[in-house]
C-alpha cells in the first residue's frame, strides 16, 4: 500500500527559492544591460514570475492541508488564522517598521511616496491595507503588496472551500470573484482615492480579485492530486515536470516580446501579458507542480536537497529584504568601501580596478550576502516566533498534541 504525501513536500519547499531568485533576477537585471542583448534583457525583466509561482503554491499547500478538515466555526477559524498569522506577520512586520524607522533617518521617497502622514502609512502597511490602493502599492516595503494578495486568499480559502464542497461551484467562484473586481474598477475609477481599485490593470495584476486564478489553479490541483493520492508514488513515468517547467518559460517569452505600454516597465503590463500571466503562466506551473509530485526527476531531487530546503524556508525573507531599506544600506555601504579603495589606489599610485566597481559584482554580492542574513533571519527569528505563536494561546487556547501544531506543519 503506498503512503499518502505528507503536508511537507521538500522539493516544494525548494520551488520557494526557485521563486524568490527569479524576482531577485528582474529587479537587477540592469546591471546586466552592458553584458546581455536586448532580447536577454527583456527576458530576464520578466522574471517576476515568481511571484505568480508563490500564488500557485499557497492555493495548492492550503487546499492540500485544509479542504478536507475545514470547519467554518470560530473555534476552527481562529486555530487557522493563528497559524496563517505565525507564518507570514511577525518577519513582516518587524521588516516594515524597519523600513519606517529607515525612513524617519534617510527621508528616503520611495517608502512613503508622498504619502502625508508617514505613521498613517505605517499602519496601513502593518494590516495590508495600502496593497488596495496603486498609489501606495509600492510604499514601506515594496514587493510587500504581494502579501495583501496572499492574506486575502488566506481569509477567503476556508469560504471557497464551503461553497465548492456544499454546491459544488468552485470555478463559478473564481468568475464571481474576477467580476467583482472589475465592478469596483467601474465604481471607482474615476475617483480620486490614492488609486483605490483605480484601473483594470492595478486591479488584475495587483489584487486578489484580479489574481484569484493563480490560487485557484493551485487549489484545482490539490483536488486532483488528492483524488489520485492512492496512485501517485512519485515515480510516475510522465514529462509533467520538464514540460511544465518548459511552458513557464515559453510564457516568460511570450512576455517579453510583447510591446511595453506607455509609463510601464514590462510586458507583463501589455493586455496580453497580463492574460498570459494570470493564466497561461498559472496553469504551467500547476502542471510543472504535478510533475514535481508524481515524478522522479533531477530537477525535484535538486530542488528537494537540504540546503535547498533551506534556502527555501529563508527565500520568505529573502523575498522581503531583497529590494528596500535593507539592499539599500548594503549597497550604500559597497559604494563607500569602493571610494575607500579607489583613495587608497591614489595614495599607492596604482591604477587598479576595484571590487565594487562593477555593478554586476556588486549584484552578487549582495545577493550571497541576503542569503546569508535570511538564513540568519530564519533560524534566530522567524522559525523560533513561529513555533511561539503556534505553540501559544494568541487568539484561542493551545491545546496539547493539537495536530494543527504538530512540527511537521510548522515546518511547512
Amino acid at each position: 500500500m503506498q503512503k499518502p504525501l505528507q503536508n511537507y513536500i521538500p522539493a516544494l519547499t525548494g520551488v520557494r527559492a526557485l521563486a524568490a531568485y527569479l524576482v531577485f533576477i528582474s529587479h537587477y537585471a540592469y546591471a546586466f544591460d552592458e553584458k546581455f542583448p536586448q532580447g536577454v534583457q527583456r527576458f530576464l525583466n520578466e522574471f517576476h514570475i515568481g511571484v505568480t509561482i508563490f500564488f500557485v503554491l499557497s492555493g495548492f499547500l492550503i487546499a492540500f492541508r485544509y479542504f478536507d478538515n475545514f470547519k467554518l466555526t470560530g473555534d476552527w477559524f481562529k486555530q487557522y488564522l493563528k497559524n496563517r498569522v505565525a507564518r507570514i506577520y511577525p518577519m513582516y512586520f518587524l521588516l516594515t517598521a524597519g523600513a519606517f524607522i529607515s525612513y524617519y533617518f534617510t527621508r528616503d521617497p520611495k517608502t512613503v511616496n508622498g504619502f502625508g502622514s508617514p505613521v498613517g502609512l505605517f499602519f496601513m502597511n502593518i494590516t495590508f491595507v495600502r496593497g488596495f490602493f496603486d498609489q501606495l502599492k509600492f510604499t514601506g516595503i515594496a514587493q510587500g503588496w504581494s502579501l495583501t494578495v496572499e492574506e486575502c486568499f488566506y481569509f477567503s480559502a476556508p469560504f471557497i472551500f464551503y461553497f465548492a464542497k456544499k454546491y459544488n461551484k468552485f470555478w463559478l467562484q473564481w468568475a464571481v470573484v474576477t467580476l467583482f473586481g472589475v465592478g469596483l474598477v467601474m465604481i471607482f475609477r474615476n475617483v480620486n482615492w490614492y488609486g483605490f481599485f483605480g484601473n483594470f490593470t492595478f486591479m488584475f495584476l495587483y489584487t486578489f480579485l484580479g489574481r484569484c486564478f493563480e490560487f485557484f489553479a493551485g487549489i484545482q490541483l490539490a483536488l486532483i492530486v488528492k483524488r489520485r493520492q492512492d496512485k501517485i508514488d512519485g515515480h510516475a513515468k510522465t514529462w509533467f515536470t520538464y514540460g511544465g517547467f518548459l511552458a513557464i518559460f515559453v510564457c516568460v517569452w511570450i512576455m517579453s516580446i510583447l510591446p511595453i505600454p506607455k509609463g510601464e516597465v514590462a510586458g507583463l503590463h501589455h493586455p496580453f501579458g497580463i492574460v498570459t500571466n494570470n493564466y497561461l503562466l498559472a496553469t504551467s506551473i500547476a502542471v510543472f507542480f504535478y510533475g514535481l509530485l508524481t515524478e522522479t526527476t533531477v530537477l525535484k531531487t535538486i530542488l528537494s536537497f537540504k540546503f535547498v530546503e533551506l534556502l527555501g524556508k529563508s527565500s520568505y525573507i529573502f523575498y522581503l529584504i531583497h529590494l528596500g531599506w535593507m539592499y539599500d544600506l548594503f549597497h550604500n555601504y559597497l559604494n563607500k568601501w569602493n571610494d575607500d579603495i579607489f583613495e587608497l589606489y591614489d595614495k599607492w599610485g596604482k591604477d587598479w580596478n576595484s571590487p565594487f566597481q562593477y555593478d554586476n559584482l556588486n549584484v552578487l554580492y549582495g545577493f550571497i550576502v541576503l542569503n546569508a542574513v535570511s538564513i540568519l533571519l530564519f533560524k534566530l527569528v522567524e522559525e523560533p516566533l513561529n513555533h511561539y505563536i503556534r505553540q501559544s494561546d494568541f487568539l484561542i487556547k493551545n491545546k496539547a498534541r493539537n495536530p494543527e501544531n504538530r512540527s511537521e506543519a510548522i515546518k511547512a
